[in-house]
């Protein structure tokens, strides 16, 4: 009998670039990352690789922003307010919520800031599964932990950090 896993990450790809990227490898090996970090047990998450169309179409109806964007997540509990900077409480849903990242934006943005695509994507997923455990960027108290989350993370993944030359 095979134990079974802690992640489950079921992938929809609109865009079949994500499949020469290797979206599902990306985004499983971003998953268990994640999972180990924060200490999760078994968790899911829906990712969805598409093109800039179709996430500017979601970032229209979900954010009233009609561009496009890199990534998108859609938690699926609310969070509680805490003090600027505290980590969130660990989940209690098994299902994290979903995300969506466009193959454009990502592609330009790596090309800009002169990384790997791999690398970028990863850190976005990354990013995108931090939010959908309670992170955000509201605030500098806030954006500085869930920086330094994705920093151990990627570090844990081999992956350099993403913010040493390109602060946003």
């Amino acid at each position: 009998m095979h134990p079974q896993p802690l992640e489950i990450v079921d992938i929809v790809l609109e865009d079949d670039r994500w499949e020469d990227a290797c979206l599902p490898a990306m985004a499983e090996r971003a998953a268990r990352a994640v999972g180990e970090w924060l200490d999760l047990g078994a968790f899911q998450i829906v990712v969805l690789g598409c093109d800039d169309d179709r996430i500017a179409g979601l970032n229209a109806q979900f954010r009233d922003k009609p561009r496009p964007t890199n990534v998108l997540s859609w938690p699926a509990t609310e969070f509680e307010p805490r003090p600027p900077g505290a980590h969130p409480p660990q989940p209690e849903v098994e299902e994290l919520g979903d995300i969506a990242i466009s193959y454009d934006t990502c592609l330009r943005e790596a090309q800009a800031q002169d990384k790997p695509f791999a690398d970028h994507a990863t850190h976005l997923l990354v990013h995108a599964m931090l939010h959908l455990a309670g992170y955000d960027h509201i605030d500098d108290e806030d954006a500085e932990t869930m920086e330094d989350a994705e920093r151990s993370i990627l570090g844990k993944l081999g992956l350099p950090d993403p913010y040493l030359e390109h602060e946003t």
